[in-house]
């Protein structure tokens, strides 16, 4: 019996986005799952490239079918992240606001329609299928669990008209006990909070990361004026006295300004009101239910610090939190809860591994790929990967280690990282500098050897293994200065175990580094720029490798080391448009009473504005057709070095961006 279950957008990835409430259609994902068993899953954007992907899935869910080796047309039940009835108001208020859409206001039939044209065949009605959005996150952690009862709690921004759920679960069936109303949501809570600190939706990690550096007394009384705790685990949020309150009391950061101690004591304000709700919800529905586990999902279940502070109470004696927490995990629920409808329900087994994305393929594939790039990259085989990684890494390198299957998710778990010794505290500097391209106060997360994870880090009683990232937990005191690029300035880490069962490879990595160090401990963050979803292919990998200041590439067996490449070796590539890129040229004021011809590149990602671009690098993009090899183009447009040299510099910063792509002649992406 297979069910498909599919979140994200409606629009196409090369379309405009669709003007629609920020909390829905986002992070769009397929999972595949055969009598209870995930087969196969992945978000859209590893695979069209586009952060929190607001398109239709088609990508992801062509994986699917294709890693499991069937049609469409073999899948018993596809079932959609939200209600029919939700689904159906939101086109409404399409038909509305954008009056130029054209789409149809029944939801079922829209889906039936894009199945078909994506995938050349006729999807009977009877086969979609609409499911709760808050229950798909509920199911999507519990039927995980391992539990035979627990307590869940799915919470969010928003979804269905809610946000958020605490149900039961017991056996393959989950009871809804209570729901939060959307104007009552803790997600949008903090969103609305993070607005003033120059931050906007998907940065709430961020602020996360930020608050330990604040102290939450200044702003404690202020906040509450923000909220109100009510008897029986009730709570209320009042939305709307959030940025008056704050335009009164706080100097406004906007995006890009520096942080002052004000805009941290705000962010560590916020997250302890947040943490003060959930507890306060769990306290009383723990003794109101008896349930001793407890399960949690939804985007707000992203929050490593609140996580750990629940399992340092004991206030429930094991927890459970979905790792693709967010709506991409509502694919996962919403095909657990149609193959337990047809009586396939997922066996009760604890999550171990969550490596569901494409593979690397073979060996001679990967080869292949990267002699692709000579002109830019020295390869070498090695008979003994790990010893050589680990060596690297002992001798202060920084860098990529793509191997096997892609993680499902929002963390990189050893498949598709970025690695280095946890030891120097400079290394965090370095790589938010210079490879992530982002704030230098964020945090990066350890990779243990999960024999060897109490020697260094302070786990509560009864607890060893934390396979996803999903809490922050306490380094001991002893090893915080020895683990400087990793331990917090709280004195914690977001830690990941790692098991040598669920990922030999990986686990020998760290062994060896080990072997050579006494330090079975990595840095481990995703493998991806500041403009860019975690890399997936091994196209991708080349791509990140080469516009950041990684010392090196792992991918397969294969060591991966940069070349200078001349004018010649990047004229050699070939370039192209992504699908989600377009070309614009208009007049425009460039100053007061001074209007000219500008050209920009827009990409149909929500959320991204346009970028204006020489008219030199316009008019050669717009001679690409499909793609071009680039010194062809360069020379239809000026023979002069100095600004064939220009060209190519600005070329290569919207490729660092990634709105225009380099690549090996034939080697485009089909989008």
């Amino acid at each position: 019996m297979l069910c498909l279950g599919v979140s994200g957008g409606l629009d196409k990835v090369y379309e405009n986005p669709l003007e629609l409430p920020k909390t829905f259609l986002h992070d769009g994902a397929a999972v595949l799952v055969r009598d209870g068993r995930v087969i196969a899953a992945v978000e859209e954007e590893r695979l069209n490239r586009i952060k929190h992907s607001n398109k239709f899935p088609s990508s992801a869910i062509q994986y699917c079918l294709t890693d499991a080796g069937v049609q469409l047309s073999d899948v018993d039940r596809i079932a959609i992240y939200a209600t029919e009835a939700y689904c159906n108001a939101m086109l409404g208020h399409l038909f509305v606001s954008q009056p130029d859409v054209s789409l149809p206001l029944d939801a079922k039939l829209l889906m039936r329609k894009l199945l078909a044209q994506e995938f050349g065949t006729e999807v009977d009605a009877s086969r979609v299928s609409f499911v709760s959005h808050h229950l798909a996150h509920a199911v999507s952690a519990f039927a995980m669990s391992g539990f035979e009862q627990s307590l869940i709690f799915a919470i969010d921004g928003g979804g269905d008209f809610l946000s958020g759920l605490l149900a039961r679960g017991s056996g393959t069936e989950v009871a809804q006990l209570e729901t939060f109303p959307e104007n009552n949501s803790l997600g949008l809570f903090y969103l609305e909070v993070i607005r003033y600190l120059g931050y906007g939706l998907f940065d709430e990690y961020k602020v996360m990361g930020l608050a330990p550096y604040g102290d939450p007394a200044p702003y404690r009384e202020l906040f509450k004026q923000f909220y109100e705790l009510s008897d029986n685990g009730g709570y209320r949020v009042y939305l709307d006295r959030i940025g008056p309150t704050l335009l009164r009391n706080i100097q406004v950061r906007r995006k890009g300004e520096p942080f002052t101690q004000q805009h941290r004591d705000v962010s560590a304000s916020l997250q302890e009101a947040l943490e003060r709700i959930v507890f306060h919800i769990l306290r009383h529905h723990r003794e109101a239910t008896g349930m001793k586990r407890l399960c949690l999902a939804g985007g707000v279940a992203h929050n490593c610090t609140l996580n750990g502070k629940l399992l340092y109470s004991g206030l429930f004696e094991d927890i459970f939190v979905q790792p693709a927490a967010h709506d991409a995990g509502c694919a996962l629920g919403a095909a657990l809860m149609m193959s337990n409808e047809l009586g396939r329900p997922a066996p009760r087994e604890r999550l171990q591994e969550v490596y569901w994305g494409p593979d690397l393929g073979n060996d001679q594939a990967v080869e292949q790929e990267l002699n692709a790039w000579a002109g830019h990259i020295d390869i070498e085989r090695s008979d003994d990967v790990a010893r050589s990684a680990a060596d690297w890494m002992a001798n202060g390198a920084v860098i990529g280690w793509v191997q096997g299957r892609s993680e499902f998710g929002p963390r990189a778990l050893g498949n598709r990282s970025i690695l280095a010794d946890p030891r120097p505290a400079a290394n965090k500097d370095r790589i938010n500098a210079m490879v992530k391209k982002r704030e230098g106060y964020r945090p990066f997360a350890p990779s243990v050897l999960e024999e060897e994870a109490r020697e260094f880090f302070d786990l509560p009683d009864g607890t060893h293994e934390f396979p996803f990232m999903n809490f922050v937990v306490r380094v001991r005191d002893s090893k915080r200065n020895l683990l400087g690029a990793i331990t917090h300035v709280d004195g914690t880490a977001r830690l990941q175990t790692v098991s040598r069962q669920t990922n030999p490879t990986y686990w020998n990595l760290i062994d060896e580094f080990k072997k050579q160090t006494g330090m079975p401990v990595l840095l481990n963050t995703s493998f991806n720029n500041n403009a860019e979803p975690i890399v997936d292919s091994v196209a991708d990998a080349i791509a990140t490798f080469l516009t950041t200041e990684l010392d090196g590439l792992v991918v397969g067996p294969f060591l991966v080391k940069k070349r200078a490449g001349t004018l010649e070796d990047w004229a050699a590539l070939a370039v192209s448009l992504p699908a989600y890129a377009s070309l614009y040229q208009f007049r425009g004021y460039t100053a007061e009473g001074r209007r000219e011809t500008v050209c920009e590149i827009r990409t149909s990602a929500a959320g991204q504005g346009g970028v204006r671009i020489s008219h030199d690098l316009f008019d050669l993009l717009m001679r690409v057709e499909g793609e071009a090899v680039l010194g062809d183009v360069l020379n239809t447009i000026t023979s002069d070095p100095a600004r064939r040299e220009a060209i190519l510099k600005e070329l290569r910063g919207l490729w660092e961006q990634r709105r225009v792509r380099l690549h090996p002649l034939h080697a485009a992406r089909a989008l």
